[in-house]
């Protein structure tokens, strides 16, 4: 039985996706890559472009990966930016840190596809190649308070952000 890793969404399939790895030994993260070119724009850009009106430079960029994580039911997968992004790129993940459940695998909406959210606060537009790595993942199990009520808690009928909520 398959306790958890990685696997390429369908409609990236003979695309050159290549499964994430662990760049060390030691390192906790896998390596996440583009699947494809992307641009970044820049807040400050769109901020001047738009009269300073932030509610329509502030969205973040979705960064597809082509890849779909596997996991046991009692953990899930923790996206991170990469440490250069900031400090080099400017690039800052949008909800500051990613959570991939386990039921987010082969739902029907999207099979899983994992995208990182990127917002550019750098004076230009950054791209993105196909390749690039973007992103890390980190398996991590969670913990479940005793009052938890498995009976009162839905089944993921869709994608990206179908928990539910706003």
């Amino acid at each position: 039985m398959k306790k958890r890793g990685f696997e390429i969404v369908t409609t990236y399939q003979n695309q050159g996706i290549r499964l994430p790895i662990r760049a060390t030994k030691q390192a906790a993260g896998y390596d996440f890559e583009a699947a494809e070119d992307i641009v970044i724009p820049s807040v400050i850009k769109q901020w001047m472009q738009h009269k300073g009106d932030l509610t329509k430079s502030l969205k973040p960029t979705l960064i597809p990966t082509g890849i779909k994580a596997y996991m046991q039911e009692d953990e899930f997968l923790q996206l991170a930016n990469r440490s250069s992004n900031p400090l080099k790129r400017f690039l800052m993940m949008g909800n500051g840190v990613g959570i991939i459940d386990a039921d987010y695998y082969g739902n029907d909406a999207n099979e899983g596809h994992i995208m990182f959210q990127y917002i550019n606060f750098g004076m230009t537009d950054q791209v993105i190649k196909k390749g690039e790595r973007i992103g890390q993942g980190i398996f991590l199990p969670f913990l479940k308070a005793d009052e938890d009520q498995e009976q009162t808690k839905a089944t993921r009928t869709g994608g990206f952000g179908s928990s539910g909520g706003n």
